[in-house]
């Protein structure tokens, strides 16, 4: 059985709320199932990992909780973000705390290809 979960966020796109929540709310349970969980931001998605981007939004309208508070309760719960570097070019380097590293293209297609590693795409 995989020991490790790694989420691709590359299709999803910041502006669409609903779009948003699943993969946090994923990521904070399978961590605290004790797997190793890892969010990988990149591409559009990628804009997420920008100060300032996901406080100002929200999985549904009315809700007193932004996206941001969904990545923070991840990272609390043992979530490692990571940024592609590409995205750096795309959104800037002035990112929130809860990113760990930058990454690059080979990272992201060696821990996929691992057998011992399950990945989701959004």
């Amino acid at each position: 059985m995989a020991k490790k979960l790694l989420i691709i966020m590359v299709n999803t796109d910041p502006k669409n709320g609903p779009e948003l929540g699943a993969p946090f709310f994923q990521a904070t349970v399978a961590a605290a199932m004790d797997y190793e969980v890892e969010v990988i931001l990149t591409a559009s998605a990628g804009e997420l990992a920008k100060k300032g981007v996901a406080e100002k939004l929200y999985v549904k309208p009315g809700s007193p909780k932004s996206v941001y508070d969904f990545i923070k309760d991840a990272h609390e719960a043992g979530v490692q973000f990571k940024v592609c570097t590409p995205t750096l070019d795309l959104w800037g380097d002035d990112l929130i705390p809860e990113i760990g590293e930058t990454v690059g293209g080979a990272y992201v297609i060696e821990q996929a290809m691992d057998e011992d590693v399950v990945t989701f795409t959004y």
